[in-house]
Formats: structure tokens, C-alpha cells, sequence
């Protein structure tokens, strides 16, 4: 068995945080659960210390603000490393990714020795419920763009719901990875990608979240556009992404 942590990040997720980890737990029974709660003025975090005191696979960790996905999720590798888990999974807490998937995805882990495992909208297969017609040409137009960019090969860059072998996130500090919002994403798959990792994607179907609102603005796709470009520009000249050493994060 691969020991299995999963991370969630929380702000503001009062009304989703109980229902989305019991369907983590009942998915993936032998997992870890880690809520990375940024300060949420709705209670978010003692909710989930809530859930913690009665579950000893739950844990909670608390940030004193709002500090971004990128880093919560780096915290999160950080533990895992830490304390010997085999493969850290990204999960939003929103309810949109289904973790009935995840026996599947840790499965592509294990069988086909990946590095990552994407749970993708756009592969054969994979879909998007509740969206609207432009988010929905937004979204592959972006990850259009950032494959030919980065000359990448991965259909959904921008996915939310991953599956890491954790030696393939060992070394990654905010000194390396230098995105905080949304584009945290694509940086992470495109550096293990680059550096030889295996890559797999599995289809999935997202739905639009129920309840609460949605993080995503228009700063976060200005920032995943200019980091794009910069970083597709900087290897056609040859300037690839720093290497990751394979000392554990300093976080």
C-alpha cells in the first residue's frame, strides 16, 4: 500500500468542508486527510478541527492569512516528505472533483510508475458539468496556449486534481516554484514534465461548484498569462526551469 495524504486547501468553504471530506474518507479509506485552512472568517478551520477530533486520519493545519494556493499546497508536500507519505494529492474543497476517482489515479501511480496524475477535463473521456460556453472556451484556449508556450504535451496544465509521487515534488520551495494563484498548476506539471517525470492523465468529470464562491478572478488568469509567456519565451532561448535538488523543502 502507498501511504496516501491528501491535501485541501480552505478559505471560506464553511458550507462544502464536511461533505467533500466525508467523500474523501469513504473513497480512500487508508488515506490522510490535511485541511489547510488560511485564517477563513466563516469558520472554516474549526469546522475542520472538528472533524479532526472525532477522525484520526484528519488533520488541520492553520495559516495566520490568506497566502495563496501555491503555498498552501507547498506546505502540504512539505509534511508529506516529512513524515514518509508515498504519493500527495491536490483536491479542491469545493466539491468539484469527484474523489471517487482517486483508487483510480493512485492506481496509475502505482501500476504505471507515475510521477503525476492528472485528473483532466479534456481527454477522451473527461468533461465539464454547469459551466458556461465561454468559461469553458476560456479554459482550453488558455491550456491551448500554454501548451504550444511551454511545448508541453499535457491536455488540462491548468487541473486542480493531481496525484503526486512525492519524490517528484522533494526539493520544491517557493525559491523554485514561483507562482502562488492558479498558475501554481501549470508550473508544477510543466517543471516535472521538463525534467523527465512521468505524466499521466486520467479523464474526470468537474462540476461547477453548489455552494460558496469561486477564487477565480481576472488577477488569476493575468497572472497565468504573463507567467506563461515568460517561461515559454525563457526555453525557446535555451533557459530551462531551475533544477529541483532532492534536499526536502525548507517551508
Amino acid at each position: 500500500m502507498m501511504r496516501t495524504l491528501v491535501v485541501v486547501p480552505t478559505y471560506n468553504e464553511a458550507e462544502s468542508i464536511r461533505p467533500i471530506i466525508a467523500r474523501i474518507r469513504a473513497a480512500v479509506p487508508d488515506a490522510h486527510v490535511l485541511i489547510v485552512d488560511d485564517n477563513s472568517p466563516d469558520g472554516t478551520g474549526l469546522i475542520g478541527d472538528e472533524l479532526a477530533a472525532d477522525d484520526g486520519h484528519i488533520e488541520v493545519l492553520h495559516r495566520p492569512a490568506k497566502a495563496g494556493l501555491g503555498a498552501a499546497y507547498l506546505q502540504g508536500f512539505a509534511l508529506a516528505i516529512e513524515q514518509g507519505y508515498d504519493v500527495v494529492v491536490e483536491i479542491d474543497a469545493d466539491g468539484s472533483h469527484d474523489p471517487a476517482e482517486l483508487p483510480a489515479m493512485l492506481a496509475i501511480v502505482r501500476d504505471e510508475a507515475a510521477d503525476l496524475v492528472i485528473g483532466s477535463r479534456w481527454v477522451a473521456g473527461g468533461s465539464v458539468m454547469n459551466w458556461p460556453w465561454a468559461r469553458r472556451a476560456i479554459s482550453r484556449a488558455g491550456n491551448r496556449y500554454a501548451r504550444v508556450m511551454l511545448r508541453s504535451s499535457i491536455r488540462d496544465l491548468t487541473a486542480g486534481f493531481r496525484a503526486y509521487r512525492t519524490s517528484a515534488v522533494r526539493g520544491l520551495d517557493r525559491a523554485v516554484v514561483s507562482s502562488q494563484g492558479y498558475c501554481f498548476q501549470v508550473e508544477l506539471a510543466w517543471r516535472i514534465e521538463t525534467a523527465g517525470g512521468v505524466v499521466r492523465e486520467h479523464p474526470i468529470a468537474f462540476v461547477e461548484r453548489a455552494n460558496g464562491e469561486s477564487k477565480m478572478g481576472a488577477g488569476i488568469v493575468a497572472e497565468a498569462l504573463v507567467r506563461v509567456t515568460g517561461w515559454g519565451v525563457a526555453s525557446w532561448f535555451g533557459r530551462a526551469p531551475a533544477p529541483v535538488s532532492r534536499a526536502a523543502p525548507e517551508l
